[in-house]
């Protein structure tokens, strides 16, 4: 690739059209005491051998081991990823292929994304799936966006019991917009109030969570009608794309158009990153989806082909035109994602599923017979909430030094919820495993 720096008179010229008299007026909205004026402190050069060397020691130190056991989720999850995954994936035809504008170059990425679409729609039971999306969060409020596009209304109603940071990113998303976000409370059980609902009017959307985020599993199907008897689309979201192994999907209880994280479906957490956007909807919305749309062809000879049948982002149309700017191909997750779904099959998705949700009922009945309270008595699928004493600050730490997360804190993000942690089991924890954490929390 060529590198041709602009000119001096190229940089004022552009610097004109943008209104600024130099380059440091670029910045002039970043506050000044958040601005770095003096060079970067940075170590001298290593060599490439030496720089193996520090990167191997640092991971030897790294917080989150092997030997840690994990009893958090919160919308990332710890699950076995068949080598079948990680060997084909790091192919190089894989791993260095990129956006599939020229067709007659990018059949295999385009058959790859194809499949991917196929098994997540089949997974989720919508009729079309897309493949362009950063994560659970940027999927959830572009559905949301999507919906006003479809109804021409200017609110919706969203779970408070959806994935705080999810809400957060779509406030982000639509406080620019005017469009008014509303949220609905919670119960005492752990699922969403929509008695609200019949006091709300212009609605585009209401979007819920299943298994919401204190691993409560909402009754889609009543959801849905109450949506629809406002005249409102129904988004269905997930963090936990493995519990429809389990549960009934969304498109069978009349989701419109369904959302959520793929992570579990072969990509390892990686201390946060990266993540995989699932957006997927009925037909009939197929020309308001963000992003891209592989479809199937045939050729001038009848030989099979696939194209891009929809391309609606900024790249490809008008920005004024596009459904987003802010989609990306992440074609690399969704193979991971399709190559997962293949090689556990159906009936290992089922399976999987099922273990996840046993597992995780053992260890709240073995909580309960230890004496503490499970928080919500409604059906869950891998998390739940449990209510430890005021003083388990202690304990926590006290685990964390032995090696083991009790789960995760859930004050910072409902604060009438102090002394509440989230626990989750996948079918990585063994019995010893959670019999080990029950003990230490008793002592």
């Amino acid at each position: 690739m060529l590198y041709l720096p602009h000119t001096s008179e190229e940089i004022a010229s552009m610097l004109k059209v943008v209104g600024v008299d130099d380059l440091d007026g670029l910045f002039s909205t970043v506050p000044e005491d958040c601005r770095l004026r003096d060079n970067l402190n940075l170590p001298e050069a290593l060599s490439e051998w030496e720089l193996n060397d520090h990167m191997a020691s640092i991971s030897g130190s790294m917080a989150v081991s092997p030997e840690y056991k994990v009893f958090m989720g919160a919308g990332s999850y710890e699950h076995f990823i068949p080598a079948s995954v990680s060997y084909l994936l790091g192919r190089s035809e894989f791993v260095t292929s990129y956006t599939p504008y020229q067709p007659e170059m990018s059949q295999g990425t385009l058959q790859a994304i194809y499949e991917y679409q196929t098994l997540v729609a089949r997974l989720l039971g919508m009729e079309i799936a897309t493949a362009s999306h950063y994560d659970g969060a940027t999927a959830l409020a572009e559905s949301l966006l999507m919906a006003v596009r479809i109804t021409k209304k200017r609110k919706v109603a969203i779970s408070s019991l959806i994935h705080p940071l999810y809400r957060r990113v779509v406030q982000t998303y639509f406080n620019p917009t005017g469009y008014e976000v509303l949220e609905l409370k919670y119960l005492k059980n752990g699922m969403t109030d929509f008695t609200k609902l019949d006091e709300m009017d212009d609605l585009a959307a209401v979007a819920v969570q299943s298994p919401n985020f204190l691993g409560c599993i909402e009754n889609l199907q009543a959801i849905g009608e109450r949506a629809h008897a406002k005249k409102a689309l129904f988004i269905s979201s997930f963090t936990e794309a493995l519990a429809y192994g389990y549960l009934k999907n969304p498109g069978s209880q009349g989701a419109d158009i369904v959302c959520g994280e793929g992570q579990s479906l072969g990509i390892p957490q990686a201390f946060g990153g990266p993540a995989l956007g699932i957006l997927a909807s009925r037909k009939e919305y197929m020309r308001s989806l963000p992003g891209r749309l592989v479809g199937q062809t045939k050729d001038l000879d009848g030989k099979r082909g696939f194209v891009l049948t929809l391309a609606t982002r900024e790249q490809h149309i008008r920005r004024e035109k596009a459904t987003s700017n802010i989609c990306t191909n992440n074609s690399l997750c969704a193979l991971a994602a399709a190559m997962y779904m293949a090689s556990v099959g159906g009936t290992g998705i089922r399976e999987l599923a099922r273990l996840n949700h046993d597992k995780a009922e053992y260890l709240k009945k073995e909580l309960k017979k230890a004496g503490f309270k499970i928080s919500f008595d409604s059906p869950t699928f891998n998390e739940f909430v449990v209510e430890f004493p005021p003083d388990f600050e202690v304990t926590y730490k006290r685990l964390l030094e032995r090696k083991i997360i009790a789960g995760l804190f859930l004050a910072p993000y409902y604060p009438e919820l102090a002394n509440h942690y989230l626990l989750c089991v996948t079918e990585t924890k063994s019995m010893d495993e959670m019999d080990e954490l029950v003990s230490k929390l008793r002592n």
